[in-house]
């Protein structure tokens, strides 16, 4: 499948629309996210576009390597050593990553989205629709206005598909807006049903503007997909 890299370019842009005003004082402020400032969130999706540029640039050569040379300590260090920059920098280097990440995508013809990279063991084109996630559910995660209610639907529906795994065997989740439902294995389990959009707030622990049903009784969340993937033995 082609990757959406017209959608992720216009995520950018609503992202730096999103942060255009903002003031250090707000920089410096909480945001949804416990323990993170909005900094916080600011440095990890500036670094996230500079670690997937990395890996574009050199799988565009054939070549393999780390996300992040000193794994998931690394990456920590570098969003909390990036977190205090000012409202100025953290425009700057933000555009600066993206467009770096954006420029080397265009570079990519059909056969180079299926070029292998280390994040996920997956492919190129998947970190393509790994940075459309970063994009819109950080944006929330902010707390400058956007919320789940602005992700583009196939978007929704995708990280539904990426998050069906942290649910147990048997559920079943059904969307009540768009024609689409999904399953995890088969068995009896739980229904959940609920608008496409609010599945996946849900499933991405974010707060849906309306909660799934049942709202009582929802099924418990397993942990984010693990990186790199691993086979889920289901009983």
């Amino acid at each position: 499948m082609q990757p959406p890299v017209a959608a992720v370019i216009e995520a950018h842009s609503t992202l730096a629309g999103l942060v255009a005003g903002l003031n250090d004082q707000q920089v410096a402020g909480a945001s949804f996210l416990p323990g993170w400032s909005r900094g916080h969130v600011l440095a990890h999706l500036t670094d996230n576009a500079r670690m997937f540029a990395r890996l574009a640039e050199h799988a565009l050569r054939g070549e393999l390597v780390a996300g992040y040379d000193g794994g998931v300590e690394e990456r920590n260090a570098i969003i909390e050593a990036t977190a205090g920059r000012s409202a100025t920098e953290h425009r700057a280097e933000l555009a600066r990553y993206t467009a770096r990440l954006e420029a080397t995508w265009a570079r990519a013809d059909e056969e180079d989205w299926g070029r292998p990279v280390t994040f996920r063991n997956a492919d190129l084109a998947a970190t393509v629709w790994a940075r459309w996630r970063e994009a819109w559910i950080h944006m929330v995660d902010l707390d400058l206005g956007v919320r789940p209610d602005d992700w583009p639907e196939e978007l929704a529906a995708h990280a539904i598909d990426f998050l069906l795994c942290r649910l147990p065997a048997g559920t079943r989740v059904r969307a009540e807006d768009v024609p689409r439902q999904w399953s995890v294995d088969s068995g009896p389990g739980t229904v959940v049903t609920g608008r496409v959009r609010d599945l996946a707030a849900w499933l991405a622990g974010r707060t849906p503007t309306v909660s799934p049903a049942p709202a009582h009784g929802l099924p418990a969340l397993g942990p984010w997909p693990p990186h790199p993937p691993q086979r889920l033995d289901r009983a």
